[in-house]
């Protein structure tokens, strides 16, 4: 994705956006390490003024989500992008949060979100999904042993059972309704010039043409 500023919002731990192209990135949370703290519900950023927006788990995390994708829209500049990643409910994922009790610790103590549930409130805030993935399709074993003893559904996953990965990756844009796109200023002047341009016209009472 291109434009002139991205930012990660959550997780500053993990650089997200190190292999982006936009020029101007930072990362945005309340925990160390962040290059602007900030909780994501009240984001200190102008309107417009952001071209790539990343959300790694932060809604789950986050007691408002939606308010949350509300902000995300509201600094985002038309024809941004929102790239979110989540536990997806449909998969062994959500079977082992609901058998764990007491204090798991991360992930199960999060809210997961389903991903219809999702499309539908970015749908109610001008977004367009273009674009997604599943990943992690094992169960999530704690023993690396038991990882590797089922690492054949990672490479089976996407072909027979695509939709039940347990981690989900989308992307949608901001669409705003209406909008013209801006030519810009030299373009308007070649073309008012070329408007203005005497055009040759053929004088049939002589052999002079009339400019």
């Amino acid at each position: 994705m291109f434009g002139f500023r991205a930012v990660q919002v959550g997780l500053p731990e993990v650089d997200f956006l190190r292999q982006n192209r936009i020029p101007y990135r930072f990362t945005l949370a309340l925990e160390p390490g962040a290059a602007l703290a900030a909780d994501p519900l009240q984001l200190p950023l102008a309107n417009q003024s952001v071209d790539l927006v990343a959300l790694p788990h932060v809604l789950e995390s986050h007691p408002n989500p939606h308010e949350v994708l509300r902000e995300v829209e509201r600094v985002l500049m038309p024809e941004g992008h929102v790239v979110i990643s989540g536990f997806n409910t449909g998969s062994l994922w959500k079977i082992r949060q609901l058998f764990t009790f007491g204090k798991a610790g991360c992930p199960w103590d999060l809210k997961f979100i389903g991903l219809f549930r999702l499309r539908d409130w970015l749908r109610v805030l001008g977004f367009e999904l273009n674009g997604g993935k599943f990943g992690c399709y094992a169960p999530p074993f704690a023993q690396r042993v038991w990882l590797d003893r089922f690492a054949f559904m990672e490479k089976a996953g996407a072909r027979w059972w695509p939709i039940a990965g347990g981690i989900y990756v989308v992307r949608a844009v901001k669409r705003v309704h209406g909008m013209r796109i801006v030519t810009p200023a030299w373009r308007m002047e070649r073309a008012r010039r070329r408007a203005l341009a005497a055009v040759p016209q053929k004088n049939y009472g002589s052999n002079r043409d009339i400019h």
